[in-house]
């Protein structure tokens, strides 16, 4: 006997934000990344539509970041060449690439805005993917990095940042001159998340350019708070907030490879089972969690890690038969 199923009625959508641009869009890129589109809430197909699936970005730096051992011995090869690290991330299913130029901070080398666009230039001409471009996060090197950055790659369509409520002008500017994407984080506060975003679109840049990183909290460690402020805004979205419908980022391998569970050893504990294994589920585990949550692109780390996240995606996003 057929079923009939009660489904929610949303007079919103997320917006759909593009990465990057093919030579016919005036760029260099081979492929494009979209995400967004969802009028429903996550996975929830019978109730709406979800278009696009969630996508990866695999996290490099300018620098040796002196990472995890088990991340160190899977990049040992490339770790200290930014072009040679996007390449192989590329081979194990990154969609997008994320630079983080934290060599421009004052205690890590101090790069000039230069050398720094120089990274990125290099990174565009060694891989097709899209990029994602955010600084060292010190404020006033970055407000000096970006701007050069952005200049550099123009035609390229980065998303770049992080625009913060601090420093969202500048990063927003570059971004608007030289026609990027912006990548706007706010600290777990639904209400300063729509507060940024209303700042940056009363700077004439549509919110259907912005992409916004809530922050993250990893698996055992807040994780649920992070889920709850997914979950509310998806909600304000769906309901017709435009200042909350964003798609969603979310630095999943930063937050899950510096827990206690990642870097514990066998040694201290020994129920714990493996360190390498138990590491990576941490990342992907984390990341699992926030793809229930709403979010549409993960930064992770690990290969392996990115491998069980595009399955889980896949496995979700297949629609149910109701």
């Amino acid at each position: 006997m057929a079923t009939n199923m009660l489904k929610e009625r949303y007079s919103g959508k997320i917006n759909t934000v593009t990465i990057g641009a093919t030579k016919e869009q005036g760029g260099t890129r081979t492929s494009t990344v979209t995400v967004g589109g969802d009028s429903t809430m996550p996975f929830l197909q019978f109730e709406g539509e979800m278009p696009l699936k969630p996508v990866v970005a695999m996290e490099i730096q300018d620098i040796n970041p002196d990472w995890h051992p088990v991340l160190n011995e899977v990049y040992a090869d490339v770790i200290n060449d930014p072009v040679a690290w996007a390449k192989k991330c590329v081979e194990c299913g990154a969609d997008l690439i994320y630079i983080k130029l934290a060599g421009a901070h004052p205690d890590n080398g101090n790069k000039s805005p230069e050398e720094c666009a120089k990274v990125v230039k290099d990174v565009l001409a060694a891989v097709g993917v899209p990029v994602i471009v955010v600084g060292c996060g010190e404020e006033e090197k970055d407000n000096a990095v970006l701007p050069v950055v952005a200049e550099a790659a123009t035609g390229e369509n980065l998303l770049i940042g992080l625009a913060k409520q601090d420093n969202y002008k500048s990063v927003t500017a570059a971004a608007m001159v030289h026609k990027h994407k912006v990548l706007a984080q706010s600290p777990l506060d639904i209400n300063i998340c729509k507060q940024l975003n209303i700042l940056i679109s009363e700077l004439g840049f549509g919110p259907e350019n912005v992409i916004i990183d809530p922050s993250t909290a990893a698996l055992g460690y807040g994780i649920e708070y992070t889920y709850s402020i997914l979950e509310r805004g998806r909600l304000g979205a769906l309901q017709g907030d435009k200042m909350l419908s964003q798609p969603v980022i979310c630095q999943v391998g930063y937050e899950a490879w510096r827990a206690k569970e990642a870097n514990a050893s066998e040694e201290d504990f020994p129920n714990w089972g493996n360190q390498a294994e138990r590491a990576i589920l941490w990342e992907a585990m984390t990341a699992a969690g926030l793809l229930q949550g709403g979010a549409h692109i993960m930064v992770l780390r690990h290969p392996e890690a990115v491998r069980l996240f595009k399955a889980n995606a896949d496995a979700l996003m297949v629609k149910p038969e109701i």
